[in-house]
């Protein structure tokens, strides 16, 4: 069953987030998952209070085990303090249906 990431941020200091942008996309790939969507495009809040962070990034992988894989290995944990020295955020793991 499919698993997703969700995560919504503000980055605070862009001008830092070099090391994270430039590997963040490798990591994920290793773990066979795949952008659903990233960036700022359009995203309505219909309910609730998530949205408060303007970057939207929604990930898929095949498994919840594969995304758990992808977040806890130590080539994501070594750029993800980047991302949290430098943005403010959420993030979810979610099951498919």
């Amino acid at each position: 069953m499919a698993a997703y990431f969700l995560g919504e941020f503000t980055v605070n200091r862009p001008e830092n987030m070099g090391a994270y942008r430039s590997r963040v996309e490798a990591t994920i790939s290793e773990h066979e998952g795949v952008f659903l969507h990233r960036g700022l495009g359009e995203v309505e809040v219909v309910e609730g209070s998530i949205g408060e962070h303007p970057f939207k990034v929604l990930l898929q992988f095949p498994t919840m085990e594969k995304l758990r894989g992808w977040y806890y290995s130590g080539e994501y944990q070594e750029i993800i303090g980047n991302r949290l020295d430098n943005a403010d955020g959420n993030a979810m793991f979610m099951d498919g249906v």
